[in-house]
């Protein structure tokens, strides 16, 4: 199978992202994101070993919780780099990043992004400064 190429991709984007008119919106491709199940992050737990799997050019939201029993977060940067962010919604208030790196947690709270992933691949995540085993998840972009 050949891989997309960046016209290709960009093509998807926008189609995903409504700018290819009203029958991408009527289609839903903006309105109606694919919920993944919830990133719980607690002291001691270790993240899901089955892999998120997720479709290049299709709309998802994502929420991360985090129940306060310590300093926690997740770090992405690759992952990150190869989606675009729709908006990060925190304690309800809409951020609209250019890009991401991490998320972190210093009391319990709640973070949804909304994105869409504009490249295939497989993307890991894990848990800043933490080596120990079970605190990495993956990413799997077709």
């Amino acid at each position: 199978m050949r891989a997309p190429t960046i016209a290709a991709a960009a093509a998807t984007l926008l189609l995903a992202l409504g700018a290819a008119g009203p029958a991408a919106a009527q289609a839903g491709l903006t309105t109606r994101p694919t919920t993944l199940e919830t990133l719980k992050l607690a002291s001691g737990l270790p993240f899901p070993q089955k892999p998120y799997e997720l479709e290049a050019g299709k709309y998802y939201r994502w929420t991360i919780e985090a129940d306060g029993t310590a300093e926690l977060g997740i770090a992405a940067p690759e992952f990150f780099r190869n989606i675009w962010i729709n908006e990060v919604v925190v304690n309800k208030i809409e951020i609209r990043p250019l890009g991401l790196d991490s998320i972190e947690f210093d009391d319990a709270g709640k973070a949804t992004i909304t994105f869409v992933p504009i490249r295939p691949g497989t993307f890991t995540f894990h848990a800043p400064e933490t080596t120990a085993e079970g605190m990495s998840g993956t990413f799997v972009v077709k």
